[in-house]
């Protein structure tokens, strides 16, 4: 694999949303960048959700008397706990880039693989498969 799909894909996730759809939109040809920009936009996307899902239910839960208020707080600990997940898949996501790895990232990466919809899902034995597929036509 070429230097500047590792690069390519580093970028992704150093720039997060714009980085991703950068390398979606100027790279498709490139698999191993697009695969961890996939990867780099669902950790945005699930960045974006999580606050508003947890405003959502929080407004909800405001209109319970007395105990409400205080179940939205303690939700906020969630929107963290999600954040910190986060955190440790985006330090992840850099380093499997820029050493040349095809590995789904912890706990948000398994769905990052593109699988048409006519095949089950993959299982553990198709992922060394991809990896080997998309190092070997990088070489």
């Amino acid at each position: 694999m070429s230097q500047s799909s590792r690069y390519l894909a580093f970028v992704s996730y150093l720039l997060s949303l714009p980085g991703a759809l950068f390398v979606l939109l100027a790279r498709r040809d490139d698999p191993f960048a697009v695969y961890h920009a996939r990867q780099s936009l669902r950790l945005a996307i699930v960045g974006l959700l999580a606050p508003l899902i947890w405003a959502v239910v929080a407004w909800g839960l405001a209109w319970i008397p007395l105990a409400g208020g205080m179940l939205g707080v303690i939700l906020f600990a969630l929107v963290i706990a999600v954040y910190a997940g986060l955190l440790v898949s985006w330090v992840a996501g850099m380093i499997y880039s820029l050493r040349g790895q095809v590995r789904p990232l912890p706990l948000f990466g398994t769905r990052s693989m593109r699988r048409p919809a006519a095949q089950p899902a993959p299982t553990p034995e198709t992922t060394p498969e991809l990896l080997e597929r998309t190092t070997a036509s990088d070489a």
